[in-house]
């Protein structure tokens, strides 16, 4: 974050002095000499001159750039940096011609959202859990004023830097913090998406009041969640893991999720969608070749995780603050 920059000015009622501390307790990491970071860093800059004439935001694929917009030599360069990068987890993407099938089909999360997307133009906007960026790129098709990722994990912090290195989007920002520190943004954001979240909070309520604390009045929140079957307001709380993930807190249902929000003090709550989780949305392909989806589930009961857990759903709601 350049404090002198636009982008800072339109944060005006958030705690700039905390955030200027943690910048900078960010560039230190980012400067790293630790040899992980330094070469994620390394590969970012060896592709700093790759810019894009041709930028498409519109469909399911990111698509940033043509094969021909750049030299034989720089092609080679650019799919070893993004090998590099795996594993890819949100996609599709387009990068120069080469074509990144990730392990999450993010655009059929992403046309889930559309029939309630909020009017994004000119708005302030969060992408909590950015990840690389993916639903920030579907985003500024929209022309925001400003979208700002949030995202803790130097992996994918360096794989969004490269992308938008070579797209050039300005009002796309990126934040090397989590969801934690979204109430230092206090009334800053219009619109927030929180996203594959929640689950992995070990206070989800406490997390959504601090989402709230960020938003202006009459913005809007969006949460996707990983969910389990039931009209009850309950959650599920593993003995260890869930679908083989440890980080997996409460799994709710979606009329869980409701209460939570309201709880949290946001209006006008609703679910809009609910869907069974599938092999065909969450897979493994040639660039995230670990376990994914067909490996969390019982192979002998297709309704159970391999802990014998319900199998997940996935909740999507929408409230107004």
């Amino acid at each position: 974050m350049n404090f002198d920059s636009d982008y800072y000015k339109l944060l005006a009622k958030a705690n700039h002095a905390e955030l200027q501390q943690r910048q900078e307790e960010n560039v230190k990491r980012l400067t790293s000499l630790k040899k992980g970071i330094r070469s994620l860093r390394e590969r970012v800059e060896s592709l700093a001159h790759l810019k894009a004439d041709h930028l498409d935001f519109s469909g399911d694929v990111v698509t940033i750039g043509h094969a021909d917009e750049i030299s034989p030599a720089d092609q080679q360069q650019l799919l070893a940096a993004l090998r590099d990068f795996m594993p890819w987890r949100k996609g599709p993407f387009s990068v120069f011609g080469i074509d990144i099938d990730a392990e999450w089909r993010s655009n059929r999360k992403w046309d889930r959202l559309l029939p309630v997307l909020p009017d994004l133009k000119d708005k302030v906007v969060a992408d909590v859990g950015s990840n690389n960026g993916y639903y920030m790129f579907r985003m500024a098709h929209h022309n925001p004023r400003l979208v700002v990722g949030f995202e803790p994990y130097l992996h994918h912090y360096f794989t969004f830097r490269m992308l938008n290195g070579f797209a050039g989007c300005g009002n796309l920002e990126l934040e090397l913090l989590g969801v934690e520190d979204m109430g230092l943004f206090r009334e800053s954001f219009d619109v927030v998406f929180l996203m594959g979240i929640l689950y992995h909070r070990i206070s989800p309520l406490e997390c959504l009041k601090e989402i709230k604390k960020s938003m202006t009045p009459g913005g809007t929140l969006i949460v996707e969640s990983q969910a389990i079957p039931g009209q009850d307001p309950v959650a599920l709380f593993p003995e260890g893991r869930y679908a083989k993930v440890p980080g997996t807190y409460f799994v709710p249902t979606g009329a869980c999720v409701r209460n939570w929000m309201i709880r949290a003090g946001f209006d006008q709550v609703e679910i809009f969608c609910s869907h069974p989780m599938g092999s065909e949305e969450q897979r493994c392909t040639e660039w995230m070749d670990f376990e994914s989806y067909a490996d969390f589930i019982d192979p002998q009961n297709p309704q159970l995780t391999v802990e014998g857990y319900p199998a997940p759903l996935r909740v999507y709601l929408k409230g107004m603050v």
